[in-house]
């Protein structure tokens, strides 16, 4: 795996997890919380790429993480609207 895509990974993998734990502790206020989770993941995304110090592909990288991350979170949001507000129906 090359080191671009190990700093672009973990930012897709926050989105994730971010979506999942917001269905699990905010199901009937997901749609409020997920712009928040993408705040974060846009800080994330930031944190990791200036940790790298690496000035080559540096756009290319944010942009991947960002757009990346973007997917995900719409894909959880047609999820979240698809189950419902609440875990157990």
């Amino acid at each position: 795996m090359s080191w671009e895509l190990r700093s672009i990974l973990p930012t897709w993998i926050g989105a994730v997890v971010c979506a999942v734990l917001v269905r699990v502790f905010a199901p009937d206020a997901a749609f409020t919380w997920l712009p928040v989770v993408m705040a974060g993941v846009i800080l994330l995304t930031f944190v990791i790429q200036l940790a790298l110090q690496r000035k080559e592909g540096l756009v290319s990288r944010v942009a991947a993480s960002i757009g990346g991350a973007v997917v995900v979170l719409a894909v959880a949001t047609g999820i979240l609207w698809a189950l419902g507000p609440t875990i157990a129906g």
